[in-house]
């Protein structure tokens, strides 16, 4: 059986029990923490063991995500949900979609707005894949992946909807109909895992609808949204192609290992007050984040020259995340584009995105 392990990684898991072998081990400061940046070893009882089967890989995807809720906090139960009491405040046609402004109950004593996009002439009977888009960081919110913004190549929810795609795209706490969110009055720890639960609630008000296939739900999004296209991605396996433009790269290589950027009330906070902004501390990664999408598909567009998400840093977690990938026997379902652009999701590249996701439903 092929494991791509060395006999010095199996040396240093004999010699160093939980103290995996890594560049960053100081004996000053007693053993390593476990490498998150690596996918080659689940959680025991005693030694770290090799993954091997995806049994094994079961085992460290659910030890990833409660990694990851230390630093966000827990997602809360999803049962019971409230309604959702869609309510409409706008409806604008075009010639491909009616573009509604809504608002939805996202938890009890909370409301969630959003576009949502409804193309034209679907034929009775018919669903159509739905698509979750979430915008980057900006004032507009949801109004910069309408078209409404200065910066060009990020209207990819309304373009979806113009492909035939049924589209809702969020605010994002803090930002467009949410700007005045209050992070200290609700019951969750971190914006992140705020943004995770509204955007659950996205996905259930998609696969309500009577023209909407489950089956076929995809998300998207550029920087803010593109990590958090991930995040959804993650918790949430109704969701079967993610697509992550400029939102990503492991916690060493993102500003040299400094993480200030991620510490705000609406992302995680405890990665400073808990963890010291060390990246040797934080109990999870996107390297192994990205590895827990599998089986499902999952684009990356990781420009040459972002300078928030270092695409060097993404060359080397592409190897880890596609170990599994392999192992579950979907290796095509993992695509890295590495374009000559800065932090930016350009039109060839939207395209080859788009294709993709309308690949992944021919091949369910």
């Amino acid at each position: 059986m092929k494991t791509g392990l060395t006999l010095g990684w199996l040396l240093g898991l004999a010699a160093g029990g939980w103290a995996l072998a890594q560049e960053t081990h100081s004996p000053s400061r007693g053993p390593a923490p476990l490498d998150h940046r690596r996918t080659d070893w689940f959680p025991t009882n005693g030694l770290p063991g090799i993954i091997q089967t995806p049994a094994d890989w079961e085992k460290r995807r659910a030890a990833i995500l409660l990694g990851f809720q230390k630093v966000t906090g827990p997602l809360p139960p999803r049962e019971p949900l409230p309604d959702p009491e869609i309510q409409i405040t706008e409806t604008v046609e075009t010639d491909a979609y009616t573009r509604q402004t809504i608002s939805f109950v996202s938890e009890p004593g909370d409301r969630c707005t959003a576009y949502l996009y409804v193309p034209k002439n679907i034929p009775t009977g018919e669903r159509r894949p739905g698509i979750v888009a979430l915008h980057p960081t900006g004032d507009l919110g949801k109004g910069i992946v309408d078209g409404q913004s200065e910066r060009p190549h990020r209207a990819y929810a309304k373009e979806l909807a113009e492909r035939g795609n049924v589209v809702i795209a969020p605010d994002y706490v803090s930002f467009g109909g949410l700007k005045d969110y209050d992070f200290a009055a609700d019951r969750h720890q971190s914006g992140t895992i705020k943004g995770i639960w509204n955007h659950l609630r996205a996905v259930d008000l998609l696969v309500a609808r009577p023209d909407v296939d489950a089956r076929r739900i995809a998300a998207i999004g550029h920087s803010l949204g593109g990590h958090n296209a991930i995040f959804l991605g993650v918790f949430d396996p109704r969701v079967k192609v993610i697509v992550s433009s400029c939102g990503w790269t492991p916690f060493h290589d993102y500003y040299g290992g400094k993480l200030k950027g991620w510490t705000s009330d609406r992302y995680m906070p405890a990665i400073r007050d808990e963890y010291h902004e060390n990246p040797d501390e934080v109990p999870f990664d996107l390297t192994e984040l990205v590895a827990a999408l599998a089986p499902r598909a999952f684009f990356s567009n990781s420009p040459l020259r972002d300078a928030n998400f270092d695409y060097r840093g993404i060359e080397k977690a592409a190897p880890e995340a596609r170990r599994i990938y392999q192992l579950l026997g979907v290796p095509d379902k993992l695509r890295i584009t590495y374009p000559d652009c800065e932090h930016d999701f350009p039109d060839a590249v939207r395209e080859e995105a788009y294709e993709f996701i309308d690949k992944a439903w021919r091949t369910e």
